[in-house]
């Protein structure tokens, strides 16, 4: 399994990048190619006292900064770290990419860089949301916010893929995110989406609400990308503030804090069901190729996750599952 990094991705590359990629080749045992500016990565490796030998490096002499306009850097920094990237998963030298840089850059250069799996007209990118019954996935999570009803319903027929065969869940149950559990609730675009949703071949159960996005009753949630990257944010927000709050009340008197101690082990438990570093990354789904997009302040435990969960997504032959799933109904469409 042939994996490449953006080692200039993220708030704290390219060390946690590096340590990360060590992580993953130790534990998994992953052909890491780390592809950035040399000097910066043989620096923070002169830090190691190990056998690289599973990680090499790929020259690239510029770097996308996370404030930049995607469009524009992806046209004039051609030696990108993300651009020599993809070009490399492009070029088939390696299975999978990832990356905790810029997400609409890294989005930009995988889709024009790669294309788009047969059948789908937009990416979307699915995020793993922990819930009480394990974990569903939310699509799209800011990939593309100006989406019609179609791209919807194709987000999932690719969620529902994922959940099947990544998450492990038989029958993956489908929701459209809605203001409303009722099929009359919501604008022109929701309608549509819910009856293209209806008419297909998923496990549709209807329309879900914000309240719903944690009870694992759903275990894809659907929605446009502008919808979806508000409800992660919020999500990652409120899980932030929880864990300060309680850290807070924890630290207000001696009868808290023994509390604290007997229930280290519970709130060890829930913190790492919470933490978004167990799940790595986010997945670009619909172009051609495996691509994770890590959060920008990924920790090194976060991005050996990513490295592993796109080594996953590559075993399980997700893409060509997505294509099977979508071409029959693509077809049907062309035929009424």
């Amino acid at each position: 399994m042939r994996i490449a990094v953006d080692a200039m991705g993220g708030d704290k590359a390219p060390s946690v990048v590096a340590e990360g990629a060590l992580l993953a080749a130790k534990e998994y045992g992953y052909r890491i190619v780390l592809v950035g500016q040399k000097e910066a990565i043989e620096k923070e490796f002169s830090k190691y006292k190990k056998n690289l030998r599973d990680i090499s490096i790929h020259h690239a002499s510029e770097v996308v900064e996370m404030g930049e306009s995607p469009a524009v850097t992806i046209r004039k920094k051609k030696d990108s770290s993300i651009n020599v990237m993809i070009e490399l998963a492009r070029a088939r030298e390696v299975d999978a990419v990832v990356s905790a840089g810029n997400t609409g850059a890294v989005v930009c250069a995988a889709t024009l860089g790669l294309g788009l799996l047969q059948g789908i007209e937009r990416p979307g990118i699915g995020v793993i949301m922990p819930n009480l019954k394990g974990a569903g996935i939310l699509i799209d999570a800011g990939a593309n916010i100006d989406a019609k009803p179609q791209h919807l319903l194709q987000y999932g027929i690719m969620g529902e893929a994922y959940a099947r065969y990544i998450l492990n869940i038989e029958s993956p149950k489908v929701g459209l995110l809605n203001i409303g559990e009722e099929e009359t609730k919501g604008t022109d675009f929701v309608k549509e989406s819910f009856r293209l949703l209806s008419e297909s071949d998923l496990n549709f159960i209807g329309n879900i609400e914000g309240k719903d996005i944690f009870t694992g009753e759903c275990d894809v949630i659907v929605c446009d990308g502008f919808i979806g990257n508000v409800a992660l944010k919020v999500s990652e927000s409120l899980a932030e503030t929880v864990g300060k709050l309680l850290k807070r009340e924890l630290n207000r008197g001696f009868l808290p804090r023994l509390s604290a101690i007997f229930g280290h082990r519970v709130f060890k438990s829930i913190r790492k069901e919470m933490d978004y570093a167990e799940y790595g990354g986010a997945l670009l789904l619909g172009i051609d190729g495996v691509c994770i997009i890590a959060h920008g302040s990924s920790t090194a435990k976060a991005i050996k996750n990513a490295i592993r969960v796109a080594a996953e997504e590559v075993e399980q032959n997700v893409n060509e599952r997505i294509i099977t799933a979508i071409l029959p109904k693509e077809n049907e469409i062309g035929q009424a």
